[in-house]
């Protein structure tokens, strides 16, 4: 990683986002013909089956469909933590299919935010260590400077100010995806991939943190691909993308919104795709 994440600039809305290079008009992510295919047993599965789709910078997309849809391997390969088995993924620019195992590692460390259903926090560590950990590894002090700055305002935008001392295990499930959701934004990656990030919280608590993903998006130009089973979720999305058996079966715009949405009109939808 280069010697310090960049700090976010805030914007008016999404076309105003940070300016990373790489992408043209405005294509931040691109999957070309994507399959997977895995080995179980005797047969082999296809998880995906010739998936192509674009991501514009600053942009909201969801990846909604049923349980062994496949938009959970689909996000993997869009970030970077699996390989195709024909296809290709284009981040920011790069070919990942391209790179090499360590290439493809650094940028998937440069680029990429990833927020999972399991907050995979350090239990040693406090809050604020949790969130530095970018920092940490990058070599950047995270105490001082535009860093220990970026680290506060990440803190104050999933409203954890004054927890900085507590371990994960003196948090509450939200409190914990919150600081999991603030370590991946504090390097203002170029899109934040986020797979079921409410599966373990209740209702209001995931609306809460649906709320600061679109906050994030609505205010800095963060980047998102959000995957979920849950209309609710995925309503806050300005553009949600159906998966199944593979495939993207269809293709829903809904626009950038107010955070506080109602679902319905998606839901609606879903009903007449039969889902």
């Amino acid at each position: 990683m280069a010697n310090q994440p960049p700090s976010p600039q805030p914007s008016d809305g999404r076309s105003a986002g940070p300016a990373y290079g790489g992408a043209r008009d405005g294509v931040i992510l691109e999957a070309r013909n994507l399959t997977k295919r895995y080995r179980l047993g005797t047969r082999d599965v296809d998880a995906l089956r010739g998936v192509s789709l674009q991501v514009r910078r600053g942009e909201f997309v969801a990846l909604m469909g049923p349980s062994g849809s496949g938009k959970s391997t689909l996000l993997q390969l869009l970030g970077g933590l699996d390989r195709p088995t024909s296809g290709e993924v284009v981040l920011d620019g790069e070919v990942v299919s391209h790179l090499s195992d360590a290439q493809a590692t650094r940028l998937r460390r440069e680029k990429t935010g990833f927020v999972f259903q399991f907050f995979n926090l350090i239990p040693l560590l406090d809050v604020y260590e949790n969130v530095a950990l970018p920092y940490t590894i990058a070599g950047v002090d995270p105490r001082h400077g535009d860093a220990a700055a970026r680290i506060r305002e990440v803190l104050e935008l999933v409203d954890l100010q004054g927890r900085e001392r507590n371990r994960p295990d003196q948090l509450s499930a939200g409190e914990q995806q919150r600081v999991a959701l603030a370590r991946a934004l504090v390097a203002k990656p170029a899109i934040l991939l986020a797979d079921e990030p409410t599966g373990n919280l209740d209702y209001a608590t995931g609306g809460e943190i649906l709320d600061e993903l679109w906050h994030s998006c609505d205010a800095f130009g963060q980047t998102i691909v959000l995957v979920t089973h849950d209309a609710r979720a995925a309503a806050h999305a300005d553009r949600v993308l159906v998966v199944g058996d593979g495939k993207i079966r269809d293709e829903i715009e809904l626009g950038r919104r107010p955070a506080h949405r109602d679902a319905g009109p998606l839901i609606a939808r879903l009903a007449q795709l039969g889902l």
